[in-house]
């Protein structure tokens, strides 16, 4: 059986954490930010983790096969 591709996009958005969840970065945070709250800003810049079952969790898990 041949080996499936990694999608390259993912692979580079997101990594998996030690128990099996996924973390990314949350977007929003690259341009247009002077009418954005700090507030909102700050809740931005902490990494976000889908759990593995999640409909998010089961797409990234076809996505990135060997992580």
């Amino acid at each position: 059986m041949p080996k499936i591709k990694t999608h390259s996009g993912a692979k580079k958005r997101f990594r998996k954490t030690t128990t099996g969840k996924w973390l990314h970065r949350k977007s929003g945070l690259r341009h247009l930010l002077t009418g954005m709250s700090a507030k909102r800003g700050r809740n931005l810049r902490t990494a976000k983790v889908e759990e593995k079952n999640s409909s998010e969790g089961r797409v990234l898990k076809q996505y990135l096969p060997y992580e």
